[in-house]
């Protein structure tokens, strides 16, 4: 089973990826996109997810 790592070394992981020419907007980026897959991986656990359908009618009240 694998070890579920921590949000501090899967922000590493995702740094150490990068291209040593990336420039601090680029790492704060991949920081950010990071951070929301994690947060919505959390939430799908938790069940906290809307269907599509559910999506759909609040884009349309947009």
């Amino acid at each position: 089973m694998p070890q579920a790592h921590s949000a501090k070394q899967e922000a590493l992981d995702a740094i150490q990826r990068l291209p040593d020419t990336a420039d601090t907007e680029e790492i704060m980026y991949r920081l950010y996109v990071l951070e929301n897959i994690r947060r919505g991986q959390q939430d799908a656990a938790n069940g906290k997810t809307e269907s599509a359908d559910e999506v759909l009618k609040d884009i349309q009240t947009w």
